[in-house]
């Protein structure tokens, strides 16, 4: 079987090339991929060359191919249909943290089954849900508890959108896209420009990926409050201001990264175990408001270098390969 492949060349060089797919091993699976969809944060950064040397072995996707900076096959948000493998899988949709590629075989333990009820397009996001589920696990919001996230993308309108259901939690996004408040509203959470984001929040997420979105997550957060910074840098220096009141109101700067279960839940859960619940939690109709543009795999390579100069907005953008042949 021959396949179509996603590669970044090189930084700000990307290409679409034939691949041979093997049959699978008992054991494998053969998936036929349906939807991809583009993290928008990491996947920019990759398209850039800007992930930082002594980081590119803990950034590697679990079904990498090459090497950062390129030629390197990166992606991790994969549903598509079990074609061939484990009588239990067949025909079943699922979800894999596999690259943009038509169709591939992995290990039939390295893919989720999509429940019935969510759709396959909508399933890509199970990779956001999943960062969102570990981001509040290591946050562990409160009942009543004031929280702020900082940056309406893919990952913070998620955070913000399970946050809501905790009882009595108040939750704001702050954004400086005004254009972003419509999706906040569509989610059902509250949206504030910076220059009006509530004071004393209990807990702040940052999920901007900005020297200003982590400097206005300090400036917010009540005395002893909680300030998760959830986003990524590369090989950017961040640049905040650690003094004024910031020491007097002991403030606390944690980070959370999904490539390891939250310490919280760390002896009781696996990563299965946090993927599953994601996609439980997609059953939610709510989520198909981040999916915000879809384009053919063929335009794949253009719409990279789009989303990674800024040129194409929006939150999730999902890649449509079922006519891949």
């Amino acid at each position: 079987m021959r396949a179509t492949a996603y590669w970044l060349e090189a930084p700000a060089r990307a290409s679409l090339r034939d691949e041979a797919v093997p049959a699978p091993a008992p054991g494998e699976v053969l998936v036929r991929t349906l939807y991809t969809g583009i993290s928008r944060g990491t996947e920019s950064l990759v398209y850039r060359g800007e992930v930082p040397a002594g980081e590119r072995e803990r950034m590697r996707a679990p079904f990498q191919a090459g090497d950062f900076p390129g030629p390197v096959k990166y992606g991790y948000l994969n549903v598509g249909v079990v074609e061939r493998g484990p009588t239990e899988l067949a025909g079943r949709t699922v979800f894999a943290l596999y690259p943009h590629q038509s169709a591939f075989v992995v290990p039939a333990a390295a893919v989720a089954v999509v429940p019935d009820d969510v759709p396959a397009r909508r399933a890509v996001l199970a990779g956001a849900v999943e960062t969102a589920v570990n981001i509040l696990w290591d946050a562990a919001p409160l009942v009543g508890d004031r929280v702020t996230v900082i940056g309406a993308g893919m990952i913070g309108c998620a955070v913000a959108r399970l946050a809501r259901g905790i009882p009595g939690v108040e939750v704001v996004i702050v954004d400086v896209d005004a254009t972003k408040q419509e999706v906040c509203e569509r989610i059902g959470v509250a949206y504030a420009p910076p220059a009006d984001a509530p004071q004393d929040r209990d807990l702040v997420i940052d999920t901007s990926g900005s020297d200003e979105g982590l400097q206005l997550a300090i400036d917010t957060a009540a005395t002893e409050g909680e300030i998760i910074e959830a986003s990524w840098f590369g090989d950017r220096t961040a640049n905040v201001r650690l003094g004024g009141a910031f020491h007097s109101r002991r403030l606390t700067i944690r980070s959370s990264q999904v490539g390891m279960v939250s310490p919280r839940r760390r002896g009781t859960r696996t990563t299965n175990d946090r993927l599953g619940l994601a996609l439980r939690l997609l059953r939610d109709p709510a989520f198909d408001h981040l999916l915000t543009g879809e384009s053919s795999w063929r335009e794949l390579p253009d719409v990279m270098g789009a989303i990674a100069s800024g040129a194409l907005p929006g939150m999730c953008h999902t890649i449509d390969w079922r006519d891949s042949g």
